[in-house]
């Protein structure tokens, strides 16, 4: 028996839609203002959301219960299983030495941490972001900031603040791959699209992300270094994604942007080292940060086993990212499971598809082709290159299982919350308040986005979800569908930062832990106010810049 989602139970979107909003303001708000931990919050946003489905909506009790099974395998697989991995590999270079040699090539680069945040947090970050997604970059990158001495704050939200601007094309393009795919766009012309809004803001982030940390005083005094980060990664972003396609715009862009800064600071260095680790004004893990040591000095082949490790991790989260590959693995091994009682019982309805279709609720154990599989790998064949005893990783792992329990359990209780509201339609409700904003709508579709994004933690996600209503509302008002369609994914990467599921992979890999709400407080302003950003960018493609428009080929 079928279900059809009612988008406007009441006859009012206004009620309709502040029901539909009790899930998020239940858990964001136990997470931000109650200070209550980060699994009990999800736990109570879940539960919020099962009532408002089943007793608003209407839904079936059982296929609600089914769609946030559905969702808590997901968050199992393939999410939390990257976060344990990449935890692992950390445990294991911590325990043999090599993350401190580590530490100390990156401050011989630079001892000054605005710098070293421009290598570690964007380049280092946009670089797993393009081979990887999901996660990865956060967990990378926080956890090495905070081995390098950033207070537990810093680590975790700058990290976050920094993987905005990659996100949309993360994951070898999969994002845009998957919106065109669904919903029916030209693939090049909405890549090409996404690249021309997003080399703005990855001109703009590094900015951003500085001021963030040291102020407008500390921002300006190493200025040319940002430019140069900026540029050298928005002009390939713009180059590679208009020109190439989708699957290497990150890779490319953070390459290049890595080698330039490195190569401009052989012959540029700020006037004053920024040594302090915490941020600017307040910072409540400021006590927790490490005092800054001095540079030591690591003979070529310390540093070369060193940096082995991560060596090791990109060439097997970009090779784990191929699509041959990921293919190949697949067909070994990735049985899929129909979730009885709810796959292709749900029914989407217009305005937000052009005609009913089921909604599929199909399991993929992917185990071997996930990129977490990927990793750990290449946790294990880095330790024994580093020489661990088989009984010394088996022990490590488990030990690093035992320290992330409670971030995997949130992750498996947020990522049910965001199937829940996909399946019972109560985001669809939330987008569609968006998309009654008539001549204001290229502003607020692109807010669409970013809430998509900050309810499912992924941008891939959040273009399955509302990619095709963009394309709707878009003929509807005369827009460019794929400046929407593209709106959609670049509004969508500044909520990247207020997603459960990115805040608690950067907890984890600090081992802030129970400190979700900080962050969440901390990273709230800077997702919005970049979103509002992008928002008044796309109004301006709409009605000022229609030139942005035109289709290269």
């Amino acid at each position: 028996m079928t279900w059809q989602q009612i988008y406007d139970p009441f006859g009012n979107m206004f009620l309709s839609t502040a029901l539909a909003a009790i899930p998020v303001i239940v858990m964001l708000g136990a997470l931000g203002f109650f200070h209550i931990k980060a699994h009990i919050a999800a736990g109570m946003g879940l539960v919020a959301a099962l009532v408002v489905a089943v007793f608003a909506y209407g839904m079936p009790a059982d296929m609600a219960g089914r769609a946030a099974m559905l969702g808590g395998f997901t968050g199992l697989l393939p999410i939390g299983w990257i976060v344990l991995n990449i935890i692992f590999l950390h445990q294991l270079t911590e325990q043999n030495g090599s993350f401190k040699v580590l530490q100390d090539s990156l401050s011989g680069i630079t001892e000054d941490r605005r710098i070293q945040l421009l290598l570690i947090a964007f380049c280092f970050g946009a670089f797993f972001e393009g081979a990887a997604g999901f996660g990865t970059p956060v967990a990378v990158t926080a956890a090495i900031l905070i081995g390098l001495g950033f207070s537990p704050l810093a680590a975790s939200g700058l990290s976050l603040i920094a993987n905005t601007a990659p996100v949309a094309f993360g994951a070898l393009g999969t994002p845009v791959i998957t919106l065109a795919q669904v919903h029916g766009y030209d693939l090049m012309e909405v890549t090409a699209m996404i690249g021309r809004q997003l080399p703005f803001f990855s001109l703009l982030v590094p900015f951003w992300l500085i001021w963030a940390f040291a102020g407008r005083k500390g921002m300006l005094e190493i200025w040319p270094a940002i430019l140069v980060t900026g540029l050298s990664f928005a002009i390939p972003q713009y180059l590679v994604s208009n020109f190439m396609g989708p699957e290497l715009v990150d890779i490319i862009a953070a390459i290049v942007s890595m080698l330039s800064l490195v190569a401009f600071l052989r012959v540029w260095q700020p006037r004053k080292v920024w040594t302090s680790p915490a941020m600017r004004g307040k910072d409540p893990s400021a006590a927790e940060a490490k005092p800054p040591q001095p540079v030591v000095r690591h003979s070529k082949e310390a540093l070369v086993a060193a940096w082995t490790p991560w060596a090791i991790l990109s060439i097997f989260v970009f090779v784990w990212g191929l699509p041959p590959v990921k293919a190949w693995l697949n067909g070994l091994f990735a049985p899929k499971f129909p979730i009885e009682g709810l796959h292709n019982l749900i029914m989407k309805v217009p305005p937000v598809v052009p005609t009913p279709h089921p909604e599929a609720a199909v399991y993929t154990l992917n185990l071997l082709s996930a990129t977490g599989t990927g990793i750990l790998l290449a946790a294990i064949v880095s330790a024994l290159v580093m020489k661990y005893n088989p009984v010394a990783i088996v022990r490590t792992f488990f030990k690093t299982f035992w320290l992330v329990k409670y971030s995997l359990l949130t992750i498996v209780l947020m990522l049910a919350l965001g199937t829940l509201t996909r399946f019972s339609g109560t985001d669809t409700t939330l987008g569609l308040a968006f998309a009654n904003t008539g001549v204001l709508y290229p502003f607020f579709g692109t807010l669409m986005g970013w809430i998509g994004v900050a309810l499912t933690g992924s941008d891939t996600a959040s273009n399955v979800l509302f990619g095709g209503m963009q394309k709707v509302a878009a003929e509807q008002l005369g827009l460019s569908p794929n400046l929407m369609g593209a709106a959609n994914s670049s509004g969508g990467v500044m909520g990247k930062m207020i997603d459960a599921q990115s805040i608690v992979v950067a907890s984890t890999a600090t081992r802030w832990f129970n400190k979700e709400g900080e962050i969440l407080r901390y990273v709230f302003f800077h997702s919005i106010a970049l979103a509002c950003l992008v928002g008044l960018y796309v109004t301006m493609q709409a009605y000022v810049w229609p030139f942005t428009l035109m289709v290269v080929r």
